[in-house]
C-alpha cells in the first residue's frame, strides 16, 4: 500500500463573466454539482441549495470525501466555486473541470491547494500568527 503525503487536493476558483442567467437557477446548479460528482467517481452524502432573492444562489454537495460549494452573483456575473476531496487528486480535478465547462466563465483564477501535506516541516508553530489580523 502506497503511504499518502498529503490529505487532499482543494481547489479555489473565482469565475467571471459567466452568463447571468445560469447564475440564477438554482435547479440547474444544483444539477450540474450533483452530476459532476457522480460522474467524477466521488461519492454524495447529500446536498443543500439556498435561491436568493435578488437571485444568487449558495449551495454544496457534501462528499464521504469532503465537499464541493458554490456562490453565485448574477448581477457580477461571478461565481465563487470550492472544490475539496481527500479522494483520489482526479476526481476533485474532474468536477472543477465539469463545472467550468457548464459555467464557461469569460476569465478564471483559481488555486490549487494540497491539505495536510504529512511533511510539517513548512507548518507555522503559533496557529496566532495566521489566525488573527493585525
Amino acid at each position: 500500500m502506497k503511504m499518502r503525503d498529503n490529505f487532499g487536493i482543494h481547489i479555489v476558483s473565482d469565475l467571471y463573466g459567466c452568463d447571468p442567467r445560469k447564475l440564477m437557477r438554482m435547479e440547474e446548479i444544483k444539477k450540474i454539482l450533483e452530476t459532476t460528482v457522480e460522474k467524477s467517481g466521488l461519492t454524495k452524502i447529500k446536498s443543500s441549495f439556498h435561491q436568493f432573492n435578488p437571485p444568487g444562489v449558495t449551495g454544496f454537495v457534501l462528499l464521504a470525501e469532503s465537499h464541493v460549494a458554490i456562490h453565485t452573483w448574477p448581477e457580477y456575473g461571478y461565481v465563487s466555486l470550492d472544490v475539496y476531496s481527500c479522494g483520489p487528486p482526479d476526481g476533485s480535478f474532474s468536477v472543477h473541470k465539469r463545472i467550468i465547462d457548464f459555467f464557461k466563465p469569460k476569465k478564471a483564477s483559481t488555486r490549487v491547494f494540497t491539505r495536510g501535506k504529512l511533511d510539517e516541516s513548512h507548518s507555522y508553530t503559533d496557529i496566532k500568527t495566521v489566525s488573527h489580523r493585525t
